[in-house]
């Protein structure tokens, strides 16, 4: 072997020597039409060997590796006389960033010390390229210069593919599943871009993998080939209904790094078997690969209807359910509050409202919720807390009656329900008002309580004299003094009853509720935004547009699902455009949340369209 190459050295010395003077070829050639966002690779070719390359700037597109060198070399016999061509290659990997038509400025090459320009290069970015498959490949040979080929690059669909995998691929109605998306490569690759989010229509969905977590490398040996495998997306999945449910691929792009080969014929075995040799063709090229997951099928199966309480939600899991107040003796226009705790391994975050039945002369005011949620690989935990504002208005012993909250245990696999305990307030008279005060403390008159009294002064200055005879009694201000208060009073009577009633009536205060609520979530979405983070901020967004409609039409959180919705939005005659304006909100909302770009930008854009839409919607239903 050493006596073979020691005799191929000798002789690329004397071929070189005898090598007839050839003209000078520097060529750049890429494709001329890139879609925006596409990888592609700028190549640049000399025929002879040179020093001092200078590459162009590169503007509208992003330098992500260059530029990596290679030579090619290349024997021929013609007549019995041999020749050896040897090509320098400067290779550059590019992304397009802006759409428009581009220039890429000659690059520059010293050759025995005269310098030599390539030719320039127009490439046009385009958002939807029409391009048939091929065409932009053969549009970059034509820039190629005669004689020379770019060197091809060996790889197969094996060599690195993306596979999904459901922790659970039947599960119950709200119940959990797991989606791990999977790179498997038995090469080296870098520049993973998602250019395409699977659709998870149908689910809640919860992202288990933070944008800074570094890719976890195993290796696993696959029909006895080793590959290295990372997870790149772990999406928690919790279905809002029930029936067979499809999860789309997933699309991304990567760079993968592949061994180059190339082939030199010269017609003689021994410098065929010579220039073929591994030592002399160990290159490698950055070839874009383009993949594609294969598609999931979630079967969801039905919560059993047996057993169902009549206040259940649709909470799935394993809850701890605990409530208190803070105060059990209070006087009149004192706060008190109602904390309702629940803790727990499940659809948690889809648990936004508690039944709790406060008593008439308490004024209560809408909660305050808040979130502690843990997610990891292994799914989502944590608690949610509700804090109930209550102002009692009068004295009294008054009872909260005790809340109940329901889920389905997946463990027991039956209907659980918890149960506060009652909790009994005393409300004393507080402190009056600078005047008299007049109440009852019991039912006879003897037990009326004169609290208070004035200062009577005496009165000074002119007075108002009538005319002897005149009477006030059967007057017309008389009356009017008589039938004006009766009148208010059967007024405040007839809107106190009417406030009673519409209080009373649960469905009736949701709806006109839900637009102040869903305000209140996009105020909470907003300030998440302002602070950057994202996560809590498209949980906000999701939770008042569903939370909204849910809440408008009196729909269990169960039952909220795309269909649902547009049933009730079309039978209340809204406008289809809006309905579909709605839906693709939501769509965009699911995808913004781990799209690629400015997190600012795309949040910012999904706030001004939850709000426009629920306004339309508002305004339809008028």
């Amino acid at each position: 072997m050493l006596r073979r190459i020691i005799i191929g050295i000798i002789s690329l010395i004397l071929l070189a020597g005898t090598a007839p003077a050839q003209e000078v070829q520097f060529t750049a050639q890429a494709k001329p039409v890139v879609a925006l966002g596409e990888t592609f690779t700028l190549i640049y070719t000399l025929n002879a060997q040179g020093n001092g390359f200078r590459g162009p700037n590169f503007q509208g597109f992003e330098l992500l590796s260059g530029p990596n060198t290679s030579t090619n070399s290349s024997i021929r016999a013609v007549n019995g006389r041999t020749t050896m061509s040897i090509t320098y290659t400067f290779t550059y990997l590019l992304q397009a960033t802006r759409e428009g038509n581009f220039e890429i400025p000659a690059a520059s090459v010293s050759v025995n010390n005269k310098q030599f320009a390539s030719n320039t290069l127009s490439v046009r970015v385009v958002k939807n390229p029409n391009v048939p498959g091929g065409q932009g490949q053969g549009a970059a040979g034509q820039n190629r210069s005669p004689g020379t080929a770019a060197p091809a690059a060996t790889g197969n669909s094996n060599d690195v593919y993306v596979k999904a995998f459901a922790s659970n691929a039947s599960p119950l109605q709200g119940e959990g599943t797991v989606i791990t998306y999977k790179i498997f490569t038995k090469v080296p690759i870098a520049q993973i871009n998602i250019s395409k989010l699977s659709s998870f229509s149908g689910f809640w969905s919860q992202n288990l993998m933070k944008e800074n977590d570094k890719l976890q490398q195993t290796t696993q040996v696959i029909d006895g080939e080793q590959y290295v495998v990372a997870d790149i997306r772990k999406i928690a999945l919790f279905p809002l209904k029930s029936g067979r449910l499809v999860i789309d691929p997933l699309e991304l792009a990567c760079v993968a790094q592949v061994r180059r080969q190339t082939k030199t014929k010269t017609g003689d075995p021994f410098f065929d078997d010579f220039f073929n040799d591994s030592f002399f063709n160990s290159g490698v090229a950055n070839v874009e690969k383009s993949l594609k997951s294969n598609p999931l099928v979630i079967t969801v199966r039905p919560l059993p209807e047996e057993g169902k309480p009549g206040d259940f939600s649709g909470a799935v899991g394993s809850f701890t359910f605990h409530s208190e107040v803070d105060k059990t003796r209070l006087k009149t226009n004192e706060a008190v509050t109602l904390k309702c705790t629940i803790s727990g391994k499940g659809n948690i975050q889809l648990i936004d409202k508690l039944n709790v039945t406060f008593p008439p002369d308490f004024e209560s005011y809408d909660p305050k919720i808040t979130s502690d949620i843990q997610t990891t690989a292994a799914g989502i935990s944590g608690n949610q807390v509700f804090e109930y504002l209550m102002i009692p208005r009068k004295p009294g012993k008054f009872r909260i009656k005790p809340i109940t909250f329901s889920y389905f245990d997946l463990d027991k696999k039956h209907y659980v329900t918890l149960t506060s305990p009652e909790f009994s307030i005393d409300v004393e008279k507080g402190s009056g008002e600078a005047g008299a005060v007049v109440t009852y403390a019991g039912a006879n008159k003897e037990e009326i309580k004169y609290i208070g009294s004035d200062i009577r002064h005496i009165k000074d200055g002119t007075f108002r004299l009538n005319l002897a005879g005149s009477r006030f009694f059967g007057s017309t201000g008389f009356w009017l003094m008589l039938i004006i208060p009766l009148a208010l009073f059967i007024l405040l009577l007839f809107m106190w009853r009417k406030r009673m009633a519409r209080r009373s009536n649960t469905v009736l205060m949701k709806n006109l509720k839900a637009t102040k609520i869903a305000r209140k979530r996009l105020q909470k979405a907003e300030a998440f935004k302002k602070s950057g983070n994202q996560d809590d901020f498209y949980i906000a967004i999701s939770q008042a547009l569903w939370g909204y409609l849910g809440d408008k039409f009196s729909i269990n959180l169960s039952g909220l699902s795309i269909d649902s919705v547009q049933d009730a939005l079309t039978k209340q005659n809204v406008n289809d455009a809006i309905i579909t304006q709605f839906i693709e909100t939501l769509n965009n909302t699911e995808f913004a949340r781990f799209a690629p770009g400015e997190k600012t930008v795309n949040m910012e854009r999904i706030y001004n369209e939850a709000l426009e839409i629920i306004t339309k919607i508002e305004r339809e239903l008028r």
